[in-house]
């Protein structure tokens, strides 16, 4: 078993070009989801999955010049680019983690993974009511791999889970609840109202030496409760609610 935090990251976002090498207390985004896998206890290994595109060669230099293994594929077709990077790294199973995901919490990370690991699951990820940033899932590489070959649908390749998530009769998935009554917070970073709130998160509680937490945000914006309205008003999961209208023109 060789446990791999695959991060899906590229420079091409339509709704905010460069993202993952914005700079949030003196370091891009990209660097930050990085240093707070390394602390994950259950992780064997980091790779970051950028694209062909020429844009996204500064990303590849990024990982070349800080010693981050990163493989480079197809843009559109994301669960290739998973695939083609979980079999060149022999990783089984799978950590999903999206470049959007600057306070990706170790604690948590590591909680999804023992979930995965105790119920023999083929996809098993955070549920519940929990801040949108937070997310991550675990894949075996075999249900990676049967979704690579039978995925049709646009938002199937667009995204690595939809296929599998989908077809419970096909794999056993699964998901732990760690929080209730937080699905209104929005850490990820997809909007320059993300990257305000983002910058004020980083500013106040990063700290060189050890991951800030989910409780030290909620804290920090209990504190200050103007903050939660600078990026409330922008629609979770915007990019794959926009596959899913692809699939129907398509069709």
């Amino acid at each position: 078993m060789k446990v791999v935090a695959i991060i899906q990251a590229r420079m091409s976002s339509s709704r905010l070009p460069g993202k993952v090498l914005m700079p949030l207390a003196n370091k891009p985004v990209l660097a930050h989801i990085v240093e707070r896998l390394s602390y994950c206890k259950m992780i064997d290994k980091i790779v970051v999955a950028t694209t062909n595109e020429v844009s996204d060669d500064l990303v590849a230099d990024y990982c070349e010049y800080n010693n981050i293994d990163c493989y480079r594929g197809s843009l559109e077709d994301v669960l290739d680019r998973y695939y083609q990077t979980a079999k060149i790294h022999h990783a089984d199973p799978i950590v999903r983690i999206t470049g959007d995901c600057p306070v990706i919490d170790p604690v948590v990370v590591d909680a999804v993974i023992t979930g995965y690991l105790s119920g023999e699951y083929d996809c098993y990820g955070l549920g519940g009511e929990f801040p949108d940033g937070l997310d991550c899932t675990v894949f075996s590489f075999s249900a990676i791999e049967k979704a690579w070959k039978e995925a049709k649908l646009q938002s199937e390749r667009e995204h690595v889970g939809p296929y599998i998530e989908n077809n419970p009769n096909l794999f056993k998935n699964g998901a732990l609840e760690l929080f209730q009554g937080l699905a209104q917070h929005r850490w990820t970073l997809d909007e320059p109202n993300d990257y305000k709130l983002l910058s004020k998160i980083f500013d106040e509680l990063y700290r060189p030496d050890t991951p800030f937490l989910t409780h030290e945000i909620l804290q920090f914006i209990q504190n200050n409760p103007e903050l939660s309205v600078i990026n409330s008003k922008i629609v979770r999961n915007e990019g794959y609610l926009k596959s899913l209208q692809e699939d129907k023109v398509i069709k």
